[in-house]
């Protein structure tokens, strides 16, 4: 009985799809494309870029190397030694005498 049932549902689809009218496909209107048309005008000329950061200053330089010490001179030579002085004379001092009074 159930496939009773689904052969009627069946015919009566394919009845009622035949009675349908067929579509009427209507005609697409394709784009033909025409000449070329004038160049466009240039754009405004963009701003300026920022300036750039300042370069990093460069290391400071090595230090010179120490000049090297001069020699000392050498030690004169000692001066001769002087003569011994003259022994001088021994004066004696006498006292004159005063007169009586």
């Amino acid at each position: 009985m159930k496939y009773a049932m689904i052969f009627s549902v069946a015919v009566a689809a394919m009845t009622l799809a035949a009675c349908q009218p067929q579509a009427v496909v209507a005609p697409v209107p394709v784009a033909v494309p025409g000449p070329a048309g004038a160049t466009g005008a240039t754009g405004a000329t963009g701003t300026t870029g920022d300036t750039g950061s300042t370069g990093s200053t460069g290391s400071t330089g090595s230090t010179g190397s120490t000049g090297s010490t001069g020699a000392m001179g050498s030690t004169g030579d000692t001066g001769a030694t002087g003569q011994r002085g003259k022994t001088g004379d021994n004066i004696v001092v006498v006292p004159v005498p005063t007169p009586a009074r």
